[in-house]
């Protein structure tokens, strides 16, 4: 178990919640997936439902999440922190969770990051990424979460392997946090506040899949300088 507590303790509305609804909405965001969306949308499990947050998407992505019966809503805003926040907004069910639908994740391992919230273990819950094949994980962006995860570690104190993007935690502490990043320093900024606030932060390990297309954070040099200069931003700045 990570752990990490200060004065403010846990959100009482976390610590005493121990039973799911029937239901988990799954936030998706969205930018032009439309070839790894029917694989995603096609294996969540039972009690899943996905909540497709489009970002502008030209590629039908949306008409296509649809069809499987996916909700969908718009972030007009770009960036990824700005479409989890939509989609944090818009959910209904007591409990969410978060991943990229670029087919890099397998929702049906969805289960392993939901089951400590289950099992009142956590108040958020990380995946780490493994390399499911060969070429799965580049050397490039390992090292990269390597180092963004030993930063998180001497910000907060939770020792975190990997800052993955798929994770839960319970809807409405989670939007208590009033997290502000709306760019890719959005999941630092969870882990960072969660920490500073007592949750409990549990991490276990899920595949990584090679995803399809390129990606919009760390798929070109600017939006890998992007990205660094929004989680260092995060990090710099912290909570008191």
């Amino acid at each position: 178990m990570l752990r990490r507590r200060n004065r403010r303790g846990r959100p009482p509305s976390v610590a005493r919640v121990v039973h799911f609804a029937p239901t988990v909405q799954v936030i998706l965001p969205c930018l032009d997936e439309a070839a790894a969306l029917p694989w995603v949308l096609s294996r969540m499990p039972a009690g899943c439902e996905p909540l497709v947050v489009d970002n502008g998407s030209t590629d039908g992505s949306p008409q296509l999440a649809r069809s499987f019966g996916a909700t969908v809503v718009t972030a007009e805003q770009r960036g990824y922190g700005a479409a989890c926040h939509a989609g944090l907004q818009a959910a209904g069910a007591d409990v969410v969770a978060v991943m990229d639908c670029d087919g890099s994740l397998d929702p049906a391992q969805l289960v392993r990051v939901l089951d400590p919230l289950r099992q009142d273990r956590a108040d958020l819950v990380v995946g780490a990424r493994r390399a499911a094949c060969a070429g799965a994980f580049p050397w490039q962006l390992r090292l990269a979460n390597r180092e963004v995860a030993r930063r998180i570690r001497r910000r907060t104190g939770v020792p975190l392997r990997d800052l993955g993007p798929m994770r839960a935690a319970w809807r409405q502490p989670l939007l208590d946090l009033a997290l502000t990043d709306r760019r890719s320093g959005y999941p630092v900024q969870t882990v960072v506040e969660a920490a500073a606030a007592g949750w409990r932060i549990a991490q276990v390990d899920v595949d990584y899949h090679p995803r399809q297309g390129r990606s919009k954070v760390t798929g070109t040099p600017i939006g890998a300088w992007r990205a660094v200069r929004d989680i260092s931003a995060v990090l710099a700045a912290g909570s008191g």
